[in-house]
C-alpha cells in the first residue's frame, strides 16, 4: 500500500501544479479599436460622380452633377476642394466634362481624383 500512496501522491501534486499553471496562463481577452491608415479610410469612404465643370477657383472647383441615371445629386451643383494628395488628369477647364472621385470631410467635399474630358 505504501507504494500505491508513492505514486498517487506525485501525481496529484503534479496535476495540481499543472492545472495552476494553466490557471495563470489562460489568455486574457483585451477588445482594441482597430487602427485604419488614412489611405484605407479614404478608400473605404470615396463617392463618385460625372459633370459639367461650371467653376473653377485656385483650391476647387465647381461641378454641375449629370442628371442620368439614379444619381442622388443629379442636376445639382457640388463643390469639391483640391488639395496636394489630389491626381487631375487633363485640365480643369469651364465647360469640361469631368469625373471625380471625392470623399467628405468636415462637410467639404475632397477631391480624390478628377478625369477630365474635353
Amino acid at each position: 500500500m505504501k507504494n500505491v500512496w508513492r505514486l498517487i501522491v506525485p501525481t496529484l501534486a503534479s496535476l495540481v501544479l499543472l492545472f495552476a499553471a494553466a490557471v495563470s496562463a489562460e489568455p486574457t481577452m483585451t477588445t482594441s479599436t482597430p487602427h485604419l491608415s488614412l489611405g484605407a479610410q479614404a478608400a473605404a469612404q470615396t463617392q463618385s460622380v460625372s459633370g459639367t465643370i461650371a467653376a473653377v477657383g485656385k483650391d476647387s472647383f465647381t461641378l454641375t452633377v449629370a442628371s442620368f441615371g439614379q444619381a442622388p445629386n443629379a442636376g445639382k451643383s457640388m463643390i469639391f476642394m483640391v488639395d496636394p494628395n489630389t491626381t487631375v488628369e487633363g485640365k480643369l477647364k469651364v465647360g469640361s466634362n469631368a469625373d471625380v472621385t471625392y470623399r467628405e470631410e468636415k462637410g467639404q467635399n475632397i477631391a480624390v481624383s478628377v478625369r477630365v474630358s474635353p
